[in-house]
């Protein structure tokens, strides 16, 4: 008997994180199985990605609601038909009531291309680059009502160029949570994290205990 965790993704647009994620599930011993992508956008390239991979899809578009509650409330009506347990967000563009939060509390990521709790919200590297910042880089995260606010499940760091644009910042950036989402789902779907009041326990280390990596932005000169 499988079991592999089943999961929803929330998006709103080209998907390529949802790319990701449905090329992680390809591997036999992922814990996870997509089983329904839903969109609050029509015919966006998310939703033709997910039917090439045979994963069933809806369109629950907001605007079709007089509220905030009357969305949400089709949202769970789809998510809970296919069985889903667990919810991603990838390029998900609502905010979700606390209401819908806390149904989903402790089962909902979000992945946000900067190390939170830095540079929250919209425009992000634009802010990035105008703050001055050498290192940046993306997080996934446990979902709460406010915008990506929640336990952290990972993060990866990311170097900034002295000739970034944010173009350039972004496609790097991107790159990362493409190899970041698969891995933080794989954690929480597998229960080799679980929640500890508001942090994340269980993270996995080296094999000895130890991290010795670290990443210089600037790069430090020759073998220092």
């Amino acid at each position: 008997m499988s079991t592999k965790r089943r999961v929803g993704v929330l998006i709103s647009g080209r998907g390529s994180n949802l790319q990701a994620l449905i090329d992680a599930a390809k591997a036999p011993d992922y814990p996870a199985k997509l089983v329904l992508v839903v969109s609050n956008v029509p015919d966006v390239q998310g939703l033709t990605r997910a039917e090439v991979a045979g994963i069933p899809t809806c369109t629950v578009n907001h605007r079709d609601f007089p509220s905030r509650e009357a969305f949400e409330a089709a949202l769970d009506e789809a998510l809970g038909g296919a069985g889903v347990e667990l919810l991603c967000n990838a390029g998900f563009m609502r905010l979700l009531t606390e209401s819908f939060v806390s149904r989903w509390l402790n089962r909902h990521l979000n992945i946000h291309p900067s190390l939170l709790p830095a540079f929250k919200g919209l425009d992000t590297h634009a802010r990035v680059l105008s703050a001055g910042a050498t290192i940046t880089g993306c997080t996934v995260h446990f979902v709460r009502a406010a915008m990506d606010d929640g336990p952290i499940v990972a993060q990866a760091a990311v170097p900034i160029h002295a000739d970034d644009t944010e173009e350039s910042l972004a496609a790097r950036v991107l790159a990362a949570e493409h190899r970041l989402y698969p891995h933080a789902l794989r954690l929480v779907a597998s229960g080799q994290v679980t929640m500890d009041g508001e942090r994340v326990a269980g993270m996995p280390e080296g094999a000895d205990g130890t991290c010795e990596f670290a990443l210089f932005s600037p790069p430090l000169p020759g073998n220092f």
